[in-house]
């Protein structure tokens, strides 16, 4: 029952590295819910304060390195918080109403329209704009991919 247990467990942290690129899957809550799923099934003794602690720090910077990115990679390439919105709502809406293709494209495009439209910017301004957005939703993957490693690392030394 111990492997099924473990299954269940490596199952929630796969799903979280899938919210990485599909942003309409909480990652941090499904990291989250696999180390409360371990104290459930086997023991919460391992999964001291000071573990809870650096985990809520770690989620606390997940958040920060989706945004600082977005925002670095916007701002880097001229765009404002019009754009940064755009990308951001982009990046959610993109996914759904262009599949898989959305998840790059509706940044793209978010950024693109708002600048257009909320700041009047040139087609040239706006797609180089458009390219900040995608530089920065890709380093918030890379960044974000990093982090949760390192969530679950701890979680496995704590845990062994």
């Amino acid at each position: 029952m111990e492997s099924v247990y473990w299954s269940i467990i490596i199952v929630m942290f796969i799903v979280a590295f899938i919210g990485l690129v599909f942003p309409i899957i909480p990652s941090s809550l499904f990291v989250i819910a696999g180390f409360l799923l371990y104290g459930v099934l086997f023991s919460f003794e391992p999964l001291n304060w000071f573990f809870w602690v650096i985990q809520g720090t770690f989620v606390v910077l997940l958040f920060g390195a989706d945004y600082a990115a977005n925002l670095i990679g916007v701002k880097k390439y001229g765009g404002s918080k019009a754009a940064v919105w755009g990308s951001t709502i982009g990046l959610l809406v993109g996914p759904i109403i262009l599949n898989v293709f959305g998840i790059i494209l509706g940044p793209f495009i978010g950024a693109i329209i708002a600048e257009a439209v909320v700041n009047k910017k040139g087609l040239n301004e706006s797609v180089k704009v458009g390219i900040g957005s995608v530089v920065g939703l890709i380093s918030s993957i890379f960044a974000k991919t990093i982090l949760q490693g390192l969530m679950i690392a701890y979680f496995l030394y704590q845990v062994s």
